[in-house]
């Protein structure tokens, strides 16, 4: 059976983006080349990745862009490629292009959808930025890893990775530092195990 993993950065005080949704996460990440091949690596381990409407949007503003593929062409080549799942209430559709393929549409979720998708065959399915639907995945104990990238900086207030979600027992399986001064934690799910 797949797993669904969380890839997210976060800040020290949890936050996952700003109040209005800015990404100042990223301003802060110094180069690394350890943490670069850390993080391409991560991205050919996936089968999948689960976005909601505007990580979804986000991502697809830049990944087949010209600049996206020029300027990191191994990460362009994942993400414009691997199977996307995108969850809105709102969008109508998603269009694919030469550069943006394999996109699934979903306008809820549906538990025993997403149950379906982890027993079909292949690599593990990943859940990157996407609040709202991380929140909504793990108070349906569908999540079954986190892996949380604390980026090195307090950004005082913003939107939670876990508001709302039910209290949660995790194992850590693994830490990892980088000296950009970001910390991987990756826990396993209690149910998981």
């Amino acid at each position: 059976m797949r797993k669904i993993i969380v890839f997210n950065y976060v800040s020290v005080d949890g936050f996952f983006a700003g109040s209005s949704g800015e990404m100042d996460l990223f301003i802060n990440i110094n180069k690394d080349d350890e943490f670069n091949a850390f993080t391409h690596e991560a991205s050919k381990s996936g089968g999948a990745l689960i976005f909601g409407r505007v990580t979804y949007e986000v991502m697809e503003s830049y990944w087949p862009t010209a600049d996206a593929i020029k300027n990191d062409p191994s990460m362009a080549e994942v993400m414009n490629n691997i199977p996307k799942i995108v969850f809105s209430k709102t969008l109508q559709s998603v269009k694919e292009g030469p550069n943006w393929k394999n996109i699934t549409l979903f306008h809820e979720i549906k538990p025993q959808k997403i149950v379906k998708l982890k027993e079909q065959e292949g690599k593990d399915i990943t859940i990157l930025g996407s609040g709202s639907i991380i929140q909504q995945l793990a108070n349906l104990d569908l999540i079954d890893e986190y892996q949380l990238l604390i980026v090195p900086v307090v950004l005082g207030t913003g939107k939670s990775l876990f508001k709302n979600v039910k209290k949660m027992n995790l194992n850590l399986l693994d830490t990892r530092t980088f000296r950009n001064g970001i910390v991987m934690l990756r826990y396993q799910s209690k149910k998981s195990t």
